[in-house]
């Protein structure tokens, strides 16, 4: 059986603070396998966006240290590989999309030039191979009159438009990694859509793995295949699309379901939103770092020792009570009378 594409295990990543070292992702592990689409998702401050920039050395450049862990992409170790060994994989087997494309789009420059840029540094080409390369990605993701827009520069593009140029440039070397971190939060819900079905569209002609980074669990729904949800820099459950969205095993993981206008809308509710905030690095809870929102919680199992992520079938959870709340959780997502019956 081969190998994961991208295989992370225990990775740890701390940043420095007035409080020392905060530990801001703590011993993650997920695997995203070839031809694969995985989804990692929870709130802002989860650890979900650092653990894949530290994985791939971006974070470390902002500070960061990884005192734990590995980090194997195609069977190559990534932690402790040099700025110059890692940038030769950067953007050349692994393709970044990141949320808002002006603040990785070059101003000065047009969309044409910085494609063929891409291309003639991690593929050698002759300026105008790469410029035809670029010609031919702006077409691929579906701009018109590809020809002439590759003359255009990023503010003559609408928001939708440069998250389109974006994945022509983080396309244009033919990863075997795409990794998109929240690509689709700025643009309005019918963009988002057409952005998700190229997305998909795009990874099945190319054979090409996706990582996508998310807070929306609509998203999930429509684009993973596998998901790993994190919370205070934990994975606290993973499992396959499907098995996630029929019988949640972890209350935050209902909770984020709960808080979905298409399950209310099934439930004949409004949206639940979670109770309280999100846990901060420098002052973690005891225990599971969810119990101070969690309306399952009980003093003890859920409170006091530190809970470990547990293989439930193929399902993992980090959960004291996971057996026993099953069946509720799995009500969350149960279709009630009224709405949609």
């Amino acid at each position: 059986m081969a190998a994961p594409l991208l295989e992370i295990r225990d990775l740890v990543v701390q940043f420095p603070s007035p409080h020392g070292w905060l530990t801001v992702v703590d011993h993650v592990s997920y695997t995203v396998e070839r031809n694969d689409i995985v989804c990692v998702v929870g709130e802002s401050g989860s650890g979900k966006s650092v653990t894949v920039q530290a994985a791939v050395g971006l974070s470390q450049a902002k500070g960061a240290r990884v005192p734990h862990g590995s980090v194997k992409f195609d069977g190559q170790e990534l932690v402790g590989m040099s700025t110059r060994q890692l940038n030769r994989i950067r953007g050349a087997d692994i393709g970044f999309i990141f949320q808002e494309p002006m603040s990785s789009l070059n101003p000065a420059y047009t969309v044409g030039e910085q494609i063929a840029e891409v291309v003639r540094r991690h593929k050698g080409a002759s300026r105008a191979d790469a410029w035809k390369r670029a010609i031919q990605m702006i077409d691929r993701v579906g701009i018109a009159s590809a020809a002439t827009r590759v003359n255009d520069y990023p503010h003559q593009f609408s928001g939708g438009m440069r998250q389109r140029v974006m994945i022509a440039m983080a396309l244009a070397c033919d990863p075997k990694l795409l990794i998109a971190d929240e690509p689709t939060t700025a643009l309005d819900v019918t963009i988002q859509a057409r952005m998700l079905e190229l997305l998909m569209d795009l990874q099945r002609d190319m054979h090409m793995s996706v990582l996508f980074i998310t807070h929306d669990l609509g998203v999930v729904a429509k684009i993973a295949r596998s998901v790993v949800v994190m919370y205070g820099a934990q994975v606290v459950e993973q499992a396959p699309v499907s098995a996630l969205f029929k019988a949640p095993r972890h209350p935050y993981t209902a909770g984020l379901m709960e808080a979905m206008p298409q399950v209310a809308l099934e439930r004949g509710h409004d949206p639940i939103a979670i109770p309280g905030t999100v846990a901060q690095a420098h002052a973690w809870p005891s225990g599971c770092r969810f119990n101070p929102r969690c309306s399952y919680r009980v003093d003890g199992p859920c409170t006091t020792q530190p809970l470990p992520l547990v293989t439930r079938g193929v399902d993992h959870v980090r959960c004291a009570r996971a057996d026993e709340l099953e069946a509720t959780l799995a009500a969350v997502m149960a279709p009630q009378g009224g709405a949609n019956s």
